[in-house]
């Protein structure tokens, strides 16, 4: 017997395949149709609704409130500042003053100026007359002479030019001064409160003497990561939500800054998962329809307005369309918990947004029913339970048995090694098993599948020759 089953080892292993397969597929079988014993994990229908986000409809940026706008004004650092007319924390009004240069140098300098300039003019003048000889004198020349009073003309008209340059140059520089003495008065652009005066000059990123921050209203600066910038655009409408009550507030996006990225290792993103990973990150702003009821520095969320707070949930629920089974369209429903079993329920569609996913759900369901996502392994009866205990180890799964590989690399043969037979890949075990599917008609014959397997391969094993 031993050596009959050595030499016949490699049959016997593909027997021993054959005949787990068959037992997989059996209980596979076994399992169709048995709803009863399966489980389906359910979830509120407020639960579902209570955020855009939590749905992933909608993603959320991190804001904050900030002035609408800031203006500043730089110093001349050439000039000193004769007086400062205002202090911080002073409201002043568009053409009010803040400081005033001393001019006393300005006027210093406007007067030598003027004095080179009209010397530069003498001197053109005095050019303009010596050309004016030398013609008359060529003219009057002999031939020979002739040439020598053309070098002559061409040098005076380059001279000619070099200063009608000064006197431009000259001129311009006599302009600013002017200017500057007009416009020793700085004055503010704009209705605010005075925020910063940087009087040393070193107390200031950006060479700033004196910022006036805009009052009245605030915008919202957000910020969004590179794998989402794409979502917002300039002049987008977006809703902004308050981080600790439900009020919200309207605008719109009048800048998205990819000029000035910033890395950092949160993204920005409400209720995103951080991995640590760092991200680049663009700053937006929003200008709001109103700020009534905002502070500046007050932390906010920003998403982008597709009609969510347009939605009339006394007249309907709306929810995600992939809860809702639509395979029939005139018979849309949804799975829903009765009684701790699993039944259809009918539903009628009103409205459908289908830019943020969702449709609208007036008869049929109510915020109290639990629902789960529809999926072809779902049969009525099945039984249900809250989604909050599905263990944890089904996270991933979707409720259907498919998937069972045969381990041959442990099939062990009667001397205890690894078998040398034929080795099964796992997708010629699924195509074994999909041949086997078209037996799931005949019930409980599984049984007698098996033994007559075993029969036919123990047949054919006594039938070989002995090998000679």
């Amino acid at each position: 017997m031993k050596e009959f089953i050595m030499k016949y080892k490699i049959q016997i292993a593909a027997a021993v395949l054959a005949i787990a397969a068959v037992l997989v597929i059996a209980v596979k079988l076994s399992g169709k149709g048995g709803g009863s014993d399966r489980i389906a994990y359910v979830d509120t229908v407020e639960s579902l609704t209570g955020q855009n986000a939590s749905l992933g409809m909608v993603n959320r940026f991190s804001g904050v409130v900030e002035p609408q706008g800031l203006w500043s004004v730089s110093k001349n650092n050439d000039v000193d500042v004769k007086e400062i007319f205002v202090e911080v924390g002073d409201e002043v009004s568009e053409g009010d003053p803040l400081f005033e240069y001393d001019t006393l140098k300005y006027e210093e300098d406007l007067n030598q100026g003027e004095i080179e300039l009209e010397r530069l003019r003498n001197e053109y003048e005095s050019t303009e007359e010596t050309i004016a000889q030398l013609e008359k004198e060529k003219k009057q020349a002999s031939s020979s002479e002739q040439a020598n009073y053309t070098i002559q003309i061409k040098e005076q008209n380059l001279s000619l030019k070099d200063k009608e340059l000064d006197i431009a140059m000259k001129e311009a520089e006599i302009a600013k001064l002017e200017e500057n003495i007009d416009n020793a008065v700085v004055t503010s652009a704009i209705d605010g409160v005075v925020k910063t005066i940087n009087e040393n000059g070193s107390d200031s990123d950006d060479n700033s003497f004196i910022t006036v921050m805009k009052t009245g209203t605030f915008r919202v600066k957000g910020t969004v990561n590179e794998q989402n910038v794409g979502e917002l655009t300039t002049d987008a409408r977006v809703i902004v939500h308050s981080r600790v009550n439900d009020r919200t507030w309207k605008g719109q996006i009048t800048k998205i800054d990819t000029e000035n990225a910033v890395s950092n290792e949160n993204n920005g993103i409400f209720g995103s998962s951080g991995g640590g990973n760092k991200s680049t990150k663009y700053p937006f702003y929003v200008e709001l329809d109103s700020s009534e009821g905002l502070i500046m520095g007050q932390h906010v969320y920003v998403e982008v307005d597709l009609g969510q707070e347009d939605e009339d949930n006394t007249s309907g629920i709306w929810i995600a369309s992939y809860m809702v089974d639509q395979t029939d369209p005139e018979h849309p429903f949804v799975w829903k918990d009765v009684k701790g079993r699993l039944q259809k329920q009918e539903v009628t569609i009103g409205d459908v947004r289908e830019e943020i996913g969702k449709v609208k759900i007036i008869k049929g369901l109510t915020l109290q029913d639990s629902i789960c996502i529809p999926d072809p392994s779902l049969e009525e009866g099945m039984k249900t339970a809250p989604m909050s205990e599905k263990p944890q180890d089904e996270a991933g799964d979707s409720g259907n048995e498919e998937d069972t590989v045969l381990d041959t690399d442990n099939i062990i043969d009667v001397e205890g090694e690894n078998s040398e037979g034929k080795q099964y890949s796992e997708q010629e075990t699924e195509d074994q098993g999909m041949e086997d599917q078209g037996m799931e008609d005949q019930g409980t014959e599984n049984q007698g599948m098996i033994e007559d397997t075993v029969e036919f391969d123990l047949k054919n094993m006594e039938a070989m020759p002995e090998e000679q």
